[in-house]
């Protein structure tokens, strides 16, 4: 079965009401009637995408996906990660411009859904319908994403009101949002504070557009003495902490979806170009290293989308108990968004100078996104939150009850109650071999399961001297990719068995992973920290898949190649 996503073919994802699959439709229908070469003009013109703006406010689409139940003009109002899932990926699928502006939007609405005041959210969910388009006011530009220097500031002047003073940079939709939040601290105190502003107040001004590359407007503003009373204050001291950092929980996960779109994007292009070229005499597609780059490609892509899916369940059914979705999802941030880097790679070995090409997807996708991994903070910050599960997933599992596909109209409560971050290294997760343990049958997985094993073995071996090894960031990173395959093969697999997908591709995908484990654990095997028992380990971590050429036909065959000219966009 192929779960990628094919605008011509849309594959309805069982929405349990008619307005969530009205969305996916009416915006798959507005990319195709601007068609691709309009769609490239645009960016190569690096114009702002007014048109997307004009389209999600005048068809409420923000509005539906955005607020949680309470808010909002429909009765029926819930939020849903699995259809924020959906319009990520096709956002992504057209182009990062429109995902960015869609992903920001959702950065910039949600420190005020998670605040304190009742208020400020009925506002902000109005203003939805005059302009979709929000704001997040965190970066500045001496720091960065050192969060605890935040140098904008909230003067009391005596009287019950306030004046911000100070300025924020890398800064998306900053130029047009009206609802802007912003992160800063109540001068002469280390109190944080959240609250909101409006680009087009006089007192807000719009620096300029620190990004000159793309369609994106990256904003760097400032506020001079801009009025603020209790009904702008969103929350403040720890909570503000807190709704900060909550917030980019919820709203890191689109990175992953929007790359899992971008990608499958281009693969149908670079499918359709390849099978129909001949080189030499010969089909294109019949050289042999460009059925193990395509076949890897797919696998690739396929591995993005079922641990995508998966994860989306664990962040729909999240609750003070059950916070597996904080490995998950920067997972899902991460790891997925630089398998979307790889499927580039491979893809750019067959089409070659093509790639290169002003008026296809591609060139365009593969630009677009190498800044992926690098948003809602970098590889080393999103590895070093991983890296503080290791304990508690590998060697303490706990019971949960097992979770199938959540495709309901249920609420995502949690998300917006998400308390305090502290005690994140004691999160409990499920034991990751009940999922392995089902698919111990497939050769690949049997080798993944005994490289999994050598790993837990490294990890004993280690002992408390790891927790001071991996202050070395360059180490941790090793520890960290190796630890974050075993995550990623478990939800993959979870997934597989919800979505039907056959044990020969899930044999192959394995056949792919045996390869990256491997690749990992050499990168490891070469750092200068470890000990002579750690590399007695690590090269137990070593191995190769078991081969199996008539499977990998029949999947070349059957399922990747199947794709051929299933897409092509409007032109």
């Amino acid at each position: 079965m192929n779960l990628l996503l094919n605008p011509k073919n849309y594959r309805d994802r069982n929405y349990p009401d008619a307005r969530s699959k009205e969305i996916m439709l009416k915006t798959i229908q507005w990319f195709e009637d601007k068609g691709l070469a309009r769609q490239k003009e645009q960016y190569h013109d690096k114009e702002f995408c007014k048109d997307f703006q004009d389209f999600v406010t005048k068809e409420g689409i923000f509005e539906t996906l955005f607020l949680p139940k309470g808010y909002g003009s429909d009765p029926n109002q819930y939020y849903s990660t699995y259809r924020m899932y959906e319009f990520s990926e096709i956002c992504g699928f057209y182009g990062a411009a429109y995902w960015y502006t869609y992903h920001v939007s959702t950065l910039g609405l949600d420190p005020v859904l998670l605040g304190d005041n009742e208020e400020a959210k009925h506002k902000a969910a109005k203003k939805l319908k005059d302009n979709a388009l929000c704001a997040f006011g965190l970066s500045e530009k001496e720091h960065g994403a050192d969060i605890y220097s935040s140098e904008m500031k909230l003067t009391p002047k005596g009287d019950g009101t306030y004046v911000a003073n100070g300025s924020k940079y890398y800064i998306g939709n900053g130029n047009v949002a009206s609802t802007v939040t912003v992160f800063g601290k109540i001068e002469g105190t280390d109190e944080y504070v959240f609250f909101v502003v409006d680009s087009a107040h006089p007192n807000y001004e719009l620096i300029k557009n620190i990004v000159d590359c793309n369609q994106q407007f990256v904003a760097e503003f400032a506020l001079h003495d801009y009025p603020i009373t209790d009904a702008e204050i969103l929350s403040r001291g720890p909570k503000a902490w807190d709704d900060m950092l909550n917030t980019i929980n919820i709203c890191k996960f689109n990175i992953g979806s929007g790359a899992t779109g971008i990608v499958t994007h281009s693969f149908y292009e670079a499918l359709n170009h390849a099978y129909h070229r001949n080189l030499y005499g010969k089909k294109v597609t019949d050289f042999a290293h460009v059925k193990r780059l395509f076949s890897d490609a797919w696998l690739r892509i396929m591995g993005m989308k079922l641990f995508g899916l998966r994860a989306t369940d664990y962040m729909r059914i999240a609750n003070e108990n059950d916070k597996r979705y904080l490995l998950f999802n920067p997972v899902m941030k991460m790891k997925v968004a630089i398998q979307g880097e790889l499927v580039h790679e491979l893809l750019w070995d067959i089409i070659a100078a093509k790639g290169f090409e002003k008026d296809i997807y591609f060139e365009q996708a593969v630009a677009e996104l190498r800044g992926f991994p690098k948003l809602e903070g970098t590889r080393h910050v999103n590895m070093a939150l991983i890296a503080k599960l290791i304990p508690s997933y590998m060697f303490m599992p706990a019971e949960f009850e097992e979770i199938g596909r959540i495709i309901d109209d249920r609420n995502d409560d949690f998300l917006f109650h998400q308390g305090t971050t502290h005690g994140y290294a004691k999160t409990k997760f499920h034991d990751y071999h009940i999922a392995y343990n089902s698919l111990a049958h497939l050769p690949n997985v049997k080798v993944y399961m005994e490289q999994i094993e050598a790993y837990k073995e490294y990890l004993m071996v280690s002992g408390p001297n790891l927790s001071k090894q991996m202050r070395d960031f360059d180490y941790l990173l090793a520890v960290g990719e190796l630890f974050t395959m075993v995550a990623y093969g478990q939800l993959i697999i979870e997934s597989a068995k919800i979505e039907g997908i056959s044990d020969e591709v899930m044999n192959q995908m394995f056949d792919m992973f045996v390869r990256d484990f491997s690749a990992f654990a050499v990168d490891l095997y070469g750092k200068p920290l470890n000990t002579d028992e750690q590399v007695e380990k690590i090269q137990k971590m070593i191995r190769r898949p078991v081969v199996n050429q008539a499977e990998f036909e029949k999947v070349l065959n059957e399922e990747v190649f199947s794709l051929v000219d299933v897409y092509i966009q409007n032109p």
